[in-house]
């Protein structure tokens, strides 16, 4: 039996990415120490506040201020560290990216968003990610000594090819940290989470920042942990906070047996193919 202990870390972003930096370590800090957390999850643009305006002010090549602090972090507390995502200069583009660490500090992927947030939603929010950002083009599928972890970014989610395609690469854990705003997270953010769960019968992390009205962008939070038959593990609210869970990582095998959803594709009708 395989069992993991994994730390969502919803935190209140600033416009001072040395706060925001800092409230990082802090969290994940308290997470290894008084809960024994293996893996730490942060949210989408952890170091900085999630607007067109700021992303090229904070985006850093790497190795950078906050990928050297998490890789630190990471081999000081002898962890796995999904480092949210962060602005990331390469060239002339910026990309929105997540980078994942080992225990020994070591790098071991990164995911760059695939699908830009590009939406106009009458009565609601309008927000044009390609305005500042470029988009990655690879599947994330990051294999681990306690467990096969799949990455992707916020708006990434709501495409199944994506998701699939990382079930299909073995994850068992997908990961995704995320920024759901007042207009699409009362709206989707539950029902995407069940869904991705149930459709690819994983373990599926959503990984928010707390809303903070005072910022440009208010965060819907409700960070979540949904295990493989569509059961809430845990869940926050809006406010700052950590969710913890252990995963039995064996209940993924078992629910794949009893609803053999993967081996009942029609692989002889239909196939979805991908770079990994």
């Amino acid at each position: 039996m395989r069992k993991l202990k994994i730390a969502v870390c919803q935190m209140s972003v600033t416009e001072n990415k040395e706060e925001n930096l800092n409230k990082a370590e802090e969290m994940i800090s308290k997470s290894v120490a008084e809960h024994g957390a293996e893996i730490l999850v942060l949210p989408e643009m952890f170091n900085c506040p999630y607007a067109n305006d700021f992303f090229p002010d904070f985006a850093e090549v790497y190795p950078g201020e906050s990928t050297k602090r998490l890789s630190r972090l990471a081999k000081a507390l002898g962890v796995y560290i999904v480092g949210g995502s962060i602005p990331e200069k390469d060239g002339d583009s910026i990309y929105n990216t997540s980078f994942i660490f080992g225990p020994e500090g070591q790098l071991l992927g990164r995911h760059r968003k695939m699908h830009l947030f590009d939406i106009d939603i009458e009565g609601g929010i309008s927000f044009k990610e390609s305005d500042t950002l470029g988009a990655g083009n690879q599947v994330t599928v990051i294999d681990t000594p306690i467990g096969r972890l799949g990455i992707a970014i916020c708006y990434d989610m709501r495409f199944p090819e994506l998701m699939c395609l990382m079930a299909e690469a073995g994850a068992e854990v997908i990961i995704i940290p995320a920024a759901f705003n007042m207009t699409t997270g009362p709206a989707h953010w539950d029902s995407l989470i069940k869904i991705r769960a149930l459709d690819n019968q994983v373990y599926f992390v959503a990984a928010s920042p707390a809303r903070n009205l005072e910022a440009v962008y208010h965060a819907y939070g409700h960070s979540t942990i949904m295990d493989p038959w569509g059961n809430v593990v845990k869940r926050a609210g809006a406010d700052e906070e950590i969710i913890y869970s252990e995963l039995d990582l064996s209940y993924i095998y078992k629910i794949r047996e009893q609803l053999p959803l993967l081996k009942h594709k029609r692989r002889d009708v239909y196939e979805l193919r991908g770079l990994l």
